[in-house]
């Protein structure tokens, strides 16, 4: 076989492994189903009436843990738009020039009219060289996906997906649901559970699933609430993940609360306007996922002062460390309380700062 076929089979043998852990959870979905419903709800519980309510609440919850579990299984994460991709041109402009202000020339070129305002560590405009495109802000390059996803939050193995823009929301609910999920097994599994170590049950198989149901609730709902509130932290102050590990790095420097705009805001820009969608696993969060308002351009009441304990609003007027480019209008009703940046204002500072750092490299981040 060719190197290029044994190549392929590693990639398919790849893909199929990476179910392995998403199969894991169906089938502990499955059992837990069938260990509650059956085992549990017809063959141990007397009362009907406690039957019955116990039956449709867990369908209840079943039905949106499965729901947001699938939204945020299949949902494709988002790539950067056809605008942040350099052209063929450019493409060979970049690789016939020798790595130094040439290419700078370039990369300033295209990202002067892009909604760009992060940097790399160095100040370099952040360029990815496998997708061949100038990133977005918070768009990384996934190596598992091998390619680049907006507002890229982590690759989870348990729903084989890249969480970013797209299904960020959908992966919220489903730690929410999950855990309410685990939660009332938990509750309703209590008393019988108690009643297995008191001989109060039958000696039949009903005994053995009610005491694992019992330990496995318990278990995930322990690890589910600490991994659900750490993602509430991160939407309440505008961060993923990686941002979270990393803060992101504006002209200026680095600001890891540069995306916050108060909690209220950073909320809807996740879930939305409409808050009878909010509990539900359909898309609603705002934006592209290619531009987002930034405290840093636009000062909102709720976001003070910026981690130098300097005001935000005074540096962006004194020190105007970014192009005047204004927000794409998906996002400008977000910032509302402030006057949006002009293009008549940049032209007036243009000559002053510049489209571009002239110190700027380019660098390749992953």
């Amino acid at each position: 076989m060719a190197p290029s076929g044994r190549s392929s089979v590693k990639r398919r043998c790849r893909r199929c492994l990476y179910w392995i852990p998403v199969l894991f959870i169906s089938i502990i979905v499955c059992w837990s189903y069938y260990a509650y419903v059956i085992q549990l709800c017809i063959v141990s519980m007397d009362n009907v009436g406690e039957k019955v309510l116990c039956l449709i609440s867990y369908h209840f919850f079943v039905l949106l843990f499965v729901w947001s579990y699938w939204k945020t299984i299949f949902t494709l994460p988002m790539n950067p738009a056809k605008e942040f991709h350099l052209s063929y041109a450019d493409k060979e402009l970049l690789e016939r020039e020798p790595r130094g202000e040439s290419q700078q020339e370039v990369l300033r070129r295209l990202a002067k009219d892009l909604p760009v305002y992060t940097r790399t560590m160095s100040g370099a405009i952040r360029y990815c060289d496998r997708c061949q495109l100038v990133k977005p802000d918070r768009c990384h390059h996934c190596s598992v996906c091998d390619k680049c996803i907006l507002k890229m939050d982590h690759h989870c193995p348990w729903v084989n997906n890249c969480v970013g823009f797209s299904n960020y929301k959908f992966f919220l609910l489903f730690l929410a649901y999950s855990l309410l999920y685990c939660l009332f097994i938990v509750a309703t599994d209590l008393q019988y559970f108690i009643k297995f170590w008191t001989n109060g049950l039958p000696d039949t198989q009903a005994k053995f699933h009610i005491m694992f149901l019992f330990f496995a609730a318990a278990m995930f709902s322990v690890s589910l609430s600490s991994l659900f509130g750490y993602h509430c932290w991160l939407v309440c102050k505008n961060r993923s993940t990686l941002e979270a590990f990393r803060a992101p790095v504006f002209r200026h420097g680095t600001d890891k609360n540069g995306f916050s705009l108060g909690i209220s805001k950073n909320l809807r820009q996740v879930f939305g306007d409409e808050k009878k969608y909010w509990l539900l696993p359909v898309f609603t969060s705002l934006g592209d996922g290619c531009s987002f308002p930034t405290c840093l351009v636009n000062q909102d009441v709720e976001q003070v002062t910026t981690p130098t304990g300097v005001s935000a609003t005074a540096k962006s007027i004194d020190n105007h460390p970014f192009p005047a480019k204004p927000l794409r209008e998906s996002q400008s009703h977000l910032l509302t309380d402030t006057q949006p940046w002009t293009e008549s204002n940049g032209n007036s500072e243009k000559d002053k700062l510049g489209m571009s750092n002239p110190g700027l490299t380019i660098e390749n981040e992953t």
